[in-house]
């Protein structure tokens, strides 16, 4: 593992009884990139990531989070870890700013932190309404905020524009790449909506089946896109659009099902 590399997985395997979720995978993930990993529903897209924060063992091969085995005794990587998997969570009888402060006392962040995410998530309308009453996309944003809280070296993400509006995801992408850009955090987000990742990520994993079946840099896909269509279109929107489509058709190729 070099010392660029901040997530290794070497062989990684998870089988459930019959099924085998993920197979033999391989990554690496480096220092201040997003890294889109990029799958259908039931890729082992969620699997991954579980046993990229040592929430599951592996049943072979191994993880390495910022040198760290991931299903070691040595907890203490996390905290410098953000992550979001699954399904957004909060406290509901509690307010935005509360389930945030629980969160900022819990790893010691700085006093100012909740204001902090609060502003970077657009969250100042809703800080004092409870998180039963958010709706999902602001419940997904308040999962992201406690996230973002302790300022983490490396932010885990799975499906973290679940739930939002176009605005939100274009405003979520825009952060995404500040905080990488700017603060060097390395982020490693899941996604099955190819022309996001491919906007957001410095190099796209696809996976399929539980194996890693390419990996591309943002270049590269958008090549590989453009080798399937030439486009008459002036209208940058509309231009966009086509070629989203020729991404998502890129996608079932490789990925050979539907997304």
């Amino acid at each position: 593992m070099s010392a660029d590399t901040v997530i290794s997985a070497r062989k990684l395997t998870k089988r459930y009884g019959d099924v085998l979720a993920v197979d033999r995978l391989d990554l690496d993930v480096r220092r201040g990139e997003i890294y889109g990993f990029l799958g259908r529903n039931g890729a082992g897209k969620t699997t991954t990531i579980r046993m990229l924060l040592g929430l599951i063992h592996p049943s072979k091969g191994e993880v390495r989070v910022l040198g760290h085995l991931a299903d070691g005794g040595d907890t203490g990587w996390l905290g410098r870890v953000g992550f979001l998997v699954e399904t957004a969570t909060a406290y509901p009888n509690l307010t935005v700013w509360e389930n945030l402060e629980i969160q900022r006392r819990l790893t010691g962040s700085e006093p100012d932190a909740v204001r902090r995410v609060i502003d970077q998530l657009g969250l100042d309308a809703y800080a004092d309404r409870r998180a039963g009453r958010l709706s999902h996309g602001n419940l997904q944003r308040l999962a992201l905020a406690r996230a973002l809280l302790h300022r983490p070296d490396v932010l885990v993400l799975d499906e973290p524009t679940n739930g939002l509006d176009p605005a939100g995801i274009v405003e979520i992408r825009k952060l995404l790449r500040s905080i990488a850009d700017e603060h060097g955090v390395t982020v490693f987000m899941s996604s099955h909506i190819l022309p996001e990742v491919a906007h957001l990520a410095d190099r796209v994993g696809v996976i399929g089946g539980g194996r890693l079946l390419e990996e591309l840099s943002r270049k590269e896909l958008f090549e590989r896109a453009r080798t399937l269509v030439e486009s008459k279109y002036t209208e940058e929107q509309r231009a966009e659009a086509l070629l989203s489509m020729q991404l998502e058709r890129y996608f079932l190729q490789v990925t050979g099902g539907v997304a």
